[in-house]
């Protein structure tokens, strides 16, 4: 493995780590619930489906919105990153089923449990990042050494 030193950013990947903290720390504060992405969409979209639309969910909806927001406040600041699509459209779709499992059986997402749990000292966190990051190595080694 190399790292590629012109794309090392460290001070906007430290940058990103403290406004992520920040926001899952304040998240906690105002709401008293974990800033996982799993449970604040899941939820959010489970309220729609019940025909409750927004109501009650506010938090929810301006937290998505945030999400969806930031890559356009960003191109303010600097270009974003070309995508680069190296999977097809099926493969991709079979990943997302598969990630949308893990989150179900996990009861959480790398958000929640990665950023919130392990700051927590919780144990099923623990649990769950280790081994979500151990199939990713898993996957990796195989596409890119096995197959």
């Amino acid at each position: 493995m190399t790292i590629d030193w012109n794309a090392f950013t460290p001070w906007a990947a430290l940058a990103g780590g403290v406004l992520i903290g920040l926001a899952a720390a304040l998240y906690l504060l105002a709401n008293g619930r974990i800033a996982g992405i799993a449970g604040v969409v899941g939820m959010a979209w489970h309220a729609l489906r019940k025909g409750q639309g927004v109501k009650g969910q506010g938090e929810r909806w301006w937290f998505i919105g945030g999400l969806m927001l930031a890559p356009w406040l960003w191109q303010l600041v600097k270009p974003l990153p070309a995508a680069q699509m190296v999977a097809s459209p099926a493969l991709i779709a079979i990943a997302g089923v598969l990630v949308g499992v893990g989150v179900r059986m996990g009861n959480g997402c790398t958000s929640g449990h990665g950023v919130c749990g392990l700051s927590r000292l919780s144990v099923r966190s623990l649990a769950n990042v280790l081994s979500f990051m151990g199939a990713g190595f898993v996957t990796v080694a195989l596409l890119r050494h096995v197959l």
